[in-house]
């Protein structure tokens, strides 16, 4: 009998933590607690398809470089710069930090955006090629290409609007409130709208009317 009296005693004194547990949950919910690791996660999430994307691209480029050639070797200068490129682009390692990393960022950024320009060189120089642009291993890589380069500026967009959204919180109340005294989460880094302009590049190898 006593045996079953103290063993029932440890469980009935933390009947008032667990009472006042289910109490505060609510209101920590209300007030704005779940605020900031909810738009962290979101925020994450967004950069990992961002980082998707750019892949993709890259790819890509290697089977482009290769078509390319084929019809166009001695544009050597061209095909180099977008192979050089896109080894800076993907021998950038990414982690955790670099979304807290202004350095790191930046590099991430400068490096995606020199393949970019890479690429919009090499597309120019097809243009002078009219047997390659009509053929289907290129055109498919056009197409392909294209919806990449889609999927990259609305993968930007929503990560620029999530981490907005996100930083925004980290700096007003009550969501302050709880990073200051609990969380103490830096800012996340966001890309230069003025440089992205959040514009898909034109990927036209002159199929179709336009720039």
């Amino acid at each position: 009998m006593r045996m079953q009296a103290s063993s029932a005693l440890p469980a009935f004194r933390l009947l008032p933590a667990f009472v006042l547990l289910a109490i505060v949950m609510p209101l920590l919910s209300a007030c704005g607690y779940n605020t900031i690791p909810t738009q962290e996660e979101q925020a994450k999430a967004a950069w990992s398809e961002v980082l998707n994307q750019y892949q993709r691209r890259a790819d890509l480029i290697p089977n482009l470089v290769e078509t390319v050639k084929g019809y166009a070797s001695h544009e050597k200068e061209t095909l180099e710069s977008v192979v050089e490129a896109r080894a800076k682009a993907t021998q950038v390692t990414v982690t955790p930090e670099t979304l807290t990393d202004p350095n790191a960022f930046k590099a991430f950024q400068d490096n995606q955006a020199g393949l970019t320009s890479a690429l919009s060189r090499l597309l120019a120089v097809v243009e002078n090629y009219p047997d390659l642009k009509a053929n289907q291993n290129f055109l498919a890589l056009q197409a392909q290409l294209e919806g990449t380069e889609n999927r990259i500026a609305v993968a930007r967009r929503d990560y620029i609007e999530t981490v907005r959204v996100y930083n925004t919180s980290l700096k007003t109340f009550p969501a302050m409130i709880w990073n200051t005294l609990w969380f103490r989460n830096q800012p996340f880094q966001n890309f230069t709208v003025a440089e992205d302009k959040l514009d898909a590049p034109k990927v036209n190898f002159g199929t179709s009317q336009g720039g």
